[in-house]
């Protein structure tokens, strides 16, 4: 045995991180220890805020000064709770509400000159590749070719592939607080109003589908975000008090039982449900017409929830790259 290998083989390098994730609905950060060997990223603590940044979008879409210092505010305050929390490490990105927007390098900017923290700006297909790269981690090789598919509330990700990278990944805008916004107003909105973004949203879908049906059919396919979860939990999957651990599914049979039931909702009905909180009560209905043309198009019966999404992929990916 060579004492230097080994050596090399057995040494851990622990490290505490911090990652902001800018979502369209939440800002959150999570703290997780992590080791450069390999070892599970266990999560320490988590702080979010429901800033709704895509609801500070104005009609010529831009951010609205209001969201800018909201968010400004929020990660300075994240700052100071990484740094309480010994963090050696903080990083920071963003989705699509400030990537679409017509002034999106602007608030990265002021958020930059008032913070320090430079934020980086993820595409959509990098969120898919990302998530994908959590839930291969979450289920191993023995997944075989995987399918995740992520609906957060900007946009819809779709990946497929056998590895860790994926070799589709592919990006919509049908994210749940996006497709609450455009197509489904009212409390709760009118049959035409549904039967109109049911059909937006299948119409976008299929014209994406190409590179999937080529693909062929996956042997494992999952669903990530709080969106699936909360899908997932009103159609019987189990609570979050049975832990990260437990399987949950969301099948598609279950969901369009529920589907009618949902939309004849208010919001505050909605929030009334298991698993629903009432800061995404709001969206739960976009969500679901999203899901089930998912899984519908794709000829998927159910989807396995994965606890990991985007922000473990981040953390797993800067983990690769610590030497």
């Amino acid at each position: 045995m060579w004492p230097g290998v080994l050596r090399a083989a057995t040494t851990v390098c622990p490290m505490r991180l911090g990652v902001i994730d800018v979502g369209s609905n939440t800002v959150h950060l999570l703290v997780v220890d992590a080791h450069s060997s390999g070892a599970q990223p266990l999560p320490a603590m988590s702080h979010k805020v429901v800033l709704r940044l895509s609801e500070h979008v104005t009609d010529d879409h831009r951010i609205a000064d209001s969201g800018r210092d909201q968010l400004t505010a929020f990660v300075q305050e994240c700052q100071q709770v990484a740094e309480d929390q010994g963090c050696e490490e903080l990083t920071g990105f963003v989705t699509s509400a400030i990537r679409e927007a017509v002034n999106g390098d602007e608030v990265l900017a002021h958020v930059q000159r008032s913070t320090g923290l430079a934020l980086s700006v993820l595409s959509g297909a990098d969120e898919a590749r990302l998530t994908f790269l959590a839930a291969r981690r979450w289920f191993g090789w023995s997944a075989g070719t995987l399918l995740v598919a992520d609906i957060g509330g900007g946009s819809l990700e779709l990946a497929q592939g056998m590895d860790e990278d994926p070799d589709i990944a592919i990006s919509l805008p049908l994210g749940a607080g996006r497709v609450t916004r455009d197509l489904l107003p009212g409390d709760p909105p009118t049959q035409g109003a549904l039967r109109e973004a049911r059909k937006r949203v299948r119409a976008m879908i299929a014209a994406e589908l190409r590179p999937l049906a080529k693909a062929g059919s996956p042997d494992h396919a999952v669903g990530t975000s709080k969106t699936m979860r909360s899908l997932a939990r009103i159609t019987g999957a189990a609570p979050s008090s049975a832990g990260m651990y437990a399987a949950r599914l969301l099948r598609r049979v279950d969901l369009q039982e529920q589907l009618p039931l949902i939309a004849r909702m208010s919001v505050a009905e909605r929030g009334e449900l298991p698993g629903v909180s009432s800061a995404r009560a709001h969206q739960l209905l976009a969500g679901a017409i999203v899901a089930d043309a998912t899984m519908d198009l794709l000829g998927l019966d159910q989807l396995e929830i994965c606890p990991w999404a985007l922000r473990e992929g981040i953390i797993l990916r800067r983990l690769d790259h610590l030497e």
